[in-house]
């Protein structure tokens, strides 16, 4: 298995500490507003990191933090003449909401901010101590200067660095360096804070992670991950404060997503294209969202728009069909064995979809193996009345669809009873020639939201 390791830039053999488990630590939202169109790619995209590893027999044990007290919060808090907690309680309930209908899984541990203050100032206080961070008026710095290997995530410059440190990190009236980021930031008139040695306050950002990284999956993690957007400053910042305080490695492979574009531009408030998941899932479900998240590389950039998300619905809408002709086929097949011809091809499209994931998770390559499974059943199974052959094809196209966490929002057609037992009436009515009764079942199942098609083999169903 091979992943493109940002801090070395080159695609490495992935290693495990232990061999068998891997320890995941993904940045999660800062609770403060609906997550947007951006945060959903590294939600899905990780969530299927996370889903491949186990497929592949690995113990995972994946972090995802929420952010539930910083400068947004009380902002927002502010602006609501609320308390950050109801602010933060409120949209971590609707996070949940949109990464549920996303299909993102429940991380192994989902830890808060505000839940980890006294391991934060633990490693605050270990900073101090061992001289890489100093306190001025308005709160704890990093000595960033201290730590020699300062910026070899980002690869850039130490000039460039400083050049940009006083618009990523601030600039802050005191600090000895423009670099120096905040630690521990005493609180103003009317702000949450907590006690500390330093002071009444709060951690800064960078902080946060470093901590709930350490306390549920140790000093030094297999994989760290998180968007683009965040190698400089704060996973540039998450490494010198946990090695500083630590003594030891941090992450040893980092993973990074790319953008999200809108319309072949950047996506801002200011230009008007800013779209959180909800505005779109409440016009194209949540599905077709997961579904254009990953069918492009992780680290490549994605183009948003109408067309595309359209795109996307009919693609899923292609595997949904696949799927209940499948099992429709099933139901009418008798029994057949697999010959070795058969089970080869059907292993083939395993061992391809493997070899894709293997391959630095390339998600997009394994679509087009789950694409040419359907495309294979849709030609060589569907008609062929052998029940082993539909059973074998169902279960390693349901076993590749769940690795992407696809086709999660529709229920397999052979799942309702009710449905099924209507169904058998309406033959029987229409077979006794009892027409009235029979329209009148359909009718009954057009309200139920039911879609009948007459075949040779039978009756087939879907839901509208």
């Amino acid at each position: 298995m091979k992943i493109y390791n940002t801090l070395t830039r080159t695609k490495e053999d992935f290693i495990p500490l232990e061999k068998g488990a891997v320890k995941i630590y993904a940045c999660g939202p800062t609770v403060y507003n609906f997550i947007h169109i951006g945060n959903a790619r590294p939600l899905c995209v990780f969530d299927i990191l996370r889903r491949y590893f186990e497929y592949a027999g690995y113990k995972v044990t994946f972090v995802q933090n929420f952010t539930d007290i910083d400068d947004k919060l009380i902002r927002k808090a502010a602006e609501e003449n609320t308390t950050v907690a109801e602010v933060a309680d409120r949209f971590t309930a609707e996070y949940w909401t949109d990464a549920k209908g996303l299909g993102v899984k429940e991380a192994t541990h989902h830890p808060k901010a505000t839940d980890n203050i006294e391991e934060i100032i633990d490693i605050v206080q270990s900073l101090c101590d061992k001289g890489f961070a100093y306190q001025i008026d308005d709160g704890v710095y990093f000595r960033a200067g201290k730590f020699e290997e300062y910026g070899k995530l980002s690869h850039m410059p130490l000039d460039d660095l400083f050049a940009n440190a006083s618009e990523r990190v601030g600039t802050g009236d005191g600090k000895e360096n423009p670099m120096d980021f905040c630690l521990w930031k005493l609180a103003k008139p009317g702000e949450p804070f907590w006690e500390s040695p330093w002071g009444q306050g709060r951690p800064g950002w960078h902080i946060e992670c470093s901590a709930m990284a350490r306390r549920y999956l140790g000093q030094t993690i297999d994989i760290h991950c998180g968007g683009e957007d965040l190698v400089f400053p704060h996973h540039e910042n998450e490494i010198a404060q946990s090695e500083c305080a630590n003594g030891a490695p941090f992450a040893r492979y980092w993973m990074h997503n790319g953008f999200i574009n809108i319309d072949n531009k950047k996506m801002s408030k200011s230009a008007g294209n800013f779209f959180t998941v909800r505005d779109v899932a409440e016009k194209y479900g949540y599905e077709p969202i997961r579904y254009l998240m990953i069918a492009s590389h992780y680290r490549s950039p994605i183009n948003y728009s109408l067309d595309i998300i359209e795109q996307c619905r009919s693609a899923l809408e292609r595997l949904y069909n696949c799927r209940e002709n499948l099992i429709f086929a099933l139901s009418h097949a008798v029994e057949g064995q697999l010959i070795r011809e058969q089970a080869v091809t059907l292993d083939g499209f395993k061992a391809s979809f493997k070899d894709a994931m293997e391959d630095d998770f390339n998600t997009a390559n394994a679509l087009s193996v789950l694409f040419d499974l359907t495309k294979y059943i849709n030609q060589q199974v569907l008609n062929s009345g052998n029940k082993a052959l539909c059973e074998a094809a169902l279960a390693v196209f349901n076993e590749l669809a769940g690795v992407l966490g696809l086709l999660y929002s529709r229920e397999e057609a052979s799942a309702d009873e009710e449905v099924e037992q209507l169904i058998e009436q309406r033959t029987a009515a229409r077979k006794n020639k009892d027409f009235a009764e029979a329209d009148r079942i359909r009718d009954q199942l057009k309200a139920m939201n039911i879609i009948l098609e007459d075949t040779p083999q039978g009756v087939k169903w879907s839901k509208g």
